[in-house]
Order: structure tokens, then C-alpha cells, then sequence
């Protein structure tokens, strides 16, 4: 358990710019008090417990403003930058350097029993506000952009964006233009409502050129 929880706290120097020392990240970094006191309740929780590790859970939620669930599988070096809003629910499993940034859900699509939340592998980020539902596997290396709503399995090594989720990078090639920069992500509605008002600027020269035609024949008309 002390091996991980060093592990966790490497994490948080490879991935946040902002740490100046150890002290600094153990008393001040909220996704990492959440880790901790998930590590202890998901110990009890495999003991068999059920009341004590829910109590833990609660208790670091409103510690941190981060819901895991003490059934959620979490490996080692697992990064929440910020964390407000983070839900974790009881059959996610996380691989091992997983970085998830504020808002991101892990969360089911209904009320079945069984695994019902996500498989993430090793090495994947979630950008802020992502919604990653039903009990589907985001691969290996895979990055999934802020505010996108991932419904189904994603690739390994794939980057997604969008509501559906949608993959615009895989296995090195480019389905669509992107930057893996988690901040320069494409918008595929902002690209969507680009191309409309380009198509209204159309419309309106049109509609100009021939409202300017129309006018030089009635004045040829006149004469």
C-alpha cells in the first residue's frame, strides 16, 4: 500500500507543473487525499465489508468533492487534477498511469447488475467534463477530450471527442485535423457551425448578386 501511495504522489510531479514538493502535494492536492482514503476503503470493502468502506467513501467526497466507489479497481499513479466533480462508479476498473481531470465520470447507463462502468487501460487521459458510461474498455494510451460523452469502446491508442464520442485519431493517423494537447482538441460542433455560417455567407452573396441584378434590369426597363 506504501508503494502505491508513493507512486500516486510521483504522479502528481509528472503531471502537474504547479507541485513544488512533497509536503505541498500531500497536504493541499484533493484527488490525492481521495486516492488515499479510496486505497483504504476498497481494502475493506474486499474484506467483505460493506457500511465502513461507504462511510470512508462519503466521508472523502465531502473531504475532496470526488465520488469513488470503494468497488472501483484503481491501479498505480492514477492523477486527478483539481477533481471537483470526479464520479467513480462500483465496477470501473483503472489501469495504471490514468490521468482524469475535473468533472469526469466513470458512471453505468442504467440499473443492471454486474459490470455495468468502464474498463480503462493504462496511460489514458480524460479531459475535463467527460462522460465515459456503460461497461465498455477505453484502450491503452487512448485520450478522450473535455466534455465528450463516450457511449462505446474506444481503441488503443485512439483519441475522441464530441457528444457521441467519436474517434478522430487512431493508431497514429489522422481521421480528422487534431493536436493531442488535451487544451487544442477539435470542437466538432463549433466545426459543424463553422461550415453553416459559411454556407449562409454563400446564400447571402447569392442573394445579393441577384437582388443587384434584378435592380439593373428595372432600371433598364425605366429607360
Amino acid at each position: 500500500m506504501f508503494g502505491r501511495l508513493k507512486r500516486d504522489i510521483e504522479a502528481v510531479f509528472e503531471r502537474d507543473p504547479a507541485a513544488k514538493n512533497k509536503l505541498e502535494v500531500i497536504l493541499c492536492y484533493p484527488g490525492l487525499h481521495a486516492i488515499i482514503l479510496h486505497r483504504l476503503a476498497h481494502f475493506l470493502y474486499k474484506k467483505g465489508l460493506v457500511l465502513i468502506p461507504r462511510l470512508i467513501s462519503q466521508f472523502s467526497r465531502f473531504l475532496t468533492g470526488i465520488e469513488i466507489h470503494p468497488g472501483a479497481q484503481i491501479g498505480e499513479g492514477l492523477f486527478i487534477d483539481h477533481g471537483m466533480g470526479v464520479v467513480i462508479g462500483e465496477t470501473t476498473e483503472i489501469g495504471d498511469n490514468v490521468t482524469l481531470y475535473q468533472g469526469v465520470t466513470l458512471g453505468g447507463t442504467g440499473k443492471e447488475k454486474g459490470k455495468r462502468h468502464p474498463t480503462v487501460g493504462n496511460n489514458v487521459v480524460i479531459g475535463s467534463g467527460a462522460k465515459v458510461l456503460g461497461p465498455i474498455e477505453i484502450g491503452d494510451y487512448a485520450k478522450i477530450g473535455a466534455g465528450s460523452v463516450v457511449l462505446r469502446s474506444v481503441p488503443a491508442g485512439s483519441t475522441v471527442v464530441g457528444i457521441p464520442g467519436r474517434v478522430v485519431l487512431y493508431r497514429g493517423k489522422r481521421v480528422n485535423s487534431v493536436d493531442l494537447n488535451h487544451t487544442d482538441l477539435p470542437d466538432p460542433v463549433a466545426e459543424m457551425f463553422k461550415k453553416l455560417q459559411g454556407q449562409i455567407d454563400d446564400l447571402r452573396i447569392m442573394l445579393e448578386k441577384n437582388q443587384s441584378k434584378g435592380e439593373r434590369q428595372n432600371d433598364h426597363k425605366a429607360i
